[in-house]
């Protein structure tokens, strides 16, 4: 009877030596322009800094505007079509449909309009005239797109895409997917801000992240402490980049209603959601509204929650949370 007992609780106790044997790997790394940094906990190092940098190597090829031969860049110089492959396939499917859902404020034909306005892979410094934006206008807009069975359409030989919006989030959604596939149950992975998280730790704590936001003098600090074990966050604003020209600010942030830098009250906006492709690509829709317009927005959605930091009337710097992310701060 004692040996029946004892070997009923052999594999408690397994479990317990193969968590506590886990340790700690990091990884850091530069892609898409920007730097990227994983953290997993596992028995062994079962991933790897070269198998993270050939994942985004191949997105890259697909998705890069500073890649010559990418996919985007194919489509860009094209004149009617090209077809895709499943990480532009993915991307475009939902754009489509975040376009949709936020009635064109989202919209991946802003390409001619970053360029005009200095944020492209070309330097421009000169600010477009009210005639060249007009004239971009003609090439903007969504409805210039259709995805059918693997082949993208452009309706205008001008029209043009940018998916920096969006892509990030994707890839960081792909790392993520790797890392499970690997066996891996507890894990952060950011790309450029954009982060992905499984938890909880093996010691049984939540994972913690730091919500960043400007001072009242626009330096990065970190503003919150989000405890969360599942989900994405991403964060969008204009107090980092921006360009000057004289006393004024143009953010990289574009209006494609208008052809001209969105200029409203918002600074920043941190999205959580169960996936990052949908944080991200909703972080900067939600810029780009006013923010009793924003918050309202994300209250009638149950898988998306936002932190909003915003300039108050007399110039002073505020924040506000949706009711969801409030419960994911602890300080």
């Amino acid at each position: 009877m004692m040996v029946k007992t004892w070997f009923l609780c052999l594999p408690f106790f397994y479990y317990l030596f193969l968590i506590n044997d886990q340790k700690q790997y990091k990884i850091h790394g530069f892609a898409q322009g920007t730097d990227y940094t994983i953290m997993y906990y596992a028995t062994d190092s079962v991933v790897t800094k070269t198998s993270i940098d050939s994942l985004l190597g191949k997105i890259d090829q697909s998705m890069s505007l500073y890649q010559k031969n990418s996919l985007i860049t194919q489509f860009n110089s094209a004149e009617h079509e090209i077809e895709t492959d499943l990480f532009l396939n993915d991307v475009l499917k939902r754009s489509f449909e975040i376009n949709k859902d936020t009635k064109g404020i989202f919209d991946i034909t802003v390409a001619p309009l970053v360029q005009a306005w200095g944020f492209g892979p070309t330097e421009n410094k000169i600010v477009p005239s009210d005639q060249q934006t007009k004239s971009i206008l003609t090439c903007i807009g969504m409805k210039n797109l259709k995805l059918n069975k693997g082949k993208l359409t452009k309706t205008k030989p001008c029209v043009q895409i940018d998916l920096n919006g969006i892509a990030q989030g994707y890839s960081v959604d792909l790392i993520a997917d790797y890392l499970t596939k690997k066996g891996i149950k507890s894990y952060v992975a950011e790309l450029g801000g954009e982060i992905r998280i499984l938890g909880p730790k093996p010691d049984g704590t939540p994972m913690k992240i730091g919500i960043e936001g400007p001072d009242q003098n626009g330096f990065p600090v970190i503003r919150h402490i989000a405890t969360l074990n599942t989900g994405a966050i991403t964060t969008s604003g204009n107090y980092r980049k921006y360009h000057q020209n004289g006393n004024k600010k143009f953010s990289h942030l574009i209006d494609t209603k208008t052809g001209y830098p969105i200029e409203n009250e918002m600074i920043s906006v941190t999205v959580y959601a169960k996936n990052a492709i949908t944080a991200d690509g909703y972080d900067n829709a939600l810029m780009g509204m006013h923010l009793t317009e924003a918050l309202s927005f994300v209250a009638k959605r149950k898988d998306l929650e936002a932190y909003f930091v915003y300039h108050k009337k007399d110039g002073s710097v505020a924040d506000t949370l949706s009711s969801g992310f409030k419960k994911l701060i602890k300080n």
